[in-house]
């Protein structure tokens, strides 16, 4: 999911105290029950409890967008320039589609994931061609199920921001590991969301990334102690 401050730098997956549940969904958006599973809701998953029509609002919001002609392909921009032509770009918390439908239009592979069912039905609906699929982050496995590595993941918006506290390395972690050879992580989110940016650069590290190149906005402007917005561009360490 992707969240609408600063139009084209936002995608939202998350997740908040830990729960045991019954009920688990495969990569294929389809429910599957008799199966325990135990992990941390998302505060995006938090923030749905608390208002079950988010989602939809969420969706609709940004089909208003795209009908009104608003620039929503910053991101894929960006991505597309520093990737091999035919990539394959993993859209790490896709939300409704709007940036991996873009870089699939531009001729790359593309998988999306996103922890909301409501927001990989809508970018299936809306953009058909990528690979879009329901998890979690932060239990993301793809190599296990026969996906081959990514020349890019890319995590824009503020995904980062809603994540299960204590979960932000695992999910750098399992970026990191979802790369080929001379692949790379590209994060982008905003300050004042709970998740310093010192905090992130640390964790990236704590995870086994190596910072790059660090921007304040998609359109490469330089990154600044007082930036108000982060893009890093990370590769293994």
């Amino acid at each position: 999911m992707r969240d609408s401050h600063r139009v084209m730098r936002a995608a939202v997956t998350t997740q908040g105290d830990r729960w045991t549940t019954t009920r688990s969904v495969a990569t294929d958006g389809v429910p599957q029950t008799g199966r325990m599973s135990t992990r941390r809701p998302t505060r995006w998953e938090d923030r749905v409890a608390a208002d079950p029509n988010h989602s939809h609002w969420y969706v609709d919001r940004f089909r208003r967008m795209a009908a009104e002609g608003a620039d929503l392909a910053g991101e894929a921009r960006l991505v597309d320039a520093m990737a091999p032509r035919g990539a394959r770009v993993l859209d790490a918390g896709c939300g409704p589609g709007r940036v991996g439908a873009e870089l699939h239009a531009r001729g790359h592979v593309v998988v999306g994931v996103d922890v909301d069912p409501v927001l990989i039905e809508a970018a299936r609906a809306d953009h058909p061609g990528p690979d879009w699929r329901v998890g979690d982050l932060a239990e993301l496995d793809l190599l296990s199920e026969g996906v081959a590595p990514f020349d890019v993941v890319l995590c824009a918006g503020n995904v980062m921001t809603f994540l299960a506290p204590g979960t932000e390395v695992e999910v750098l972690r399992r970026m990191g590991a979802h790369l080929a050879p001379g692949g790379r992580v590209v994060v982008g989110f905003g300050a004042g969301r709970g998740y310093p940016f010192e905090r992130f650069f640390a964790d990236a590290r704590e995870a086994g990334l190596a910072l790059d190149v660090a921007l304040a906005t998609w359109d490469l402007r330089p990154f600044t102690p007082d930036a108000e917005f982060l893009v890093a561009v990370l590769s293994r360490a």
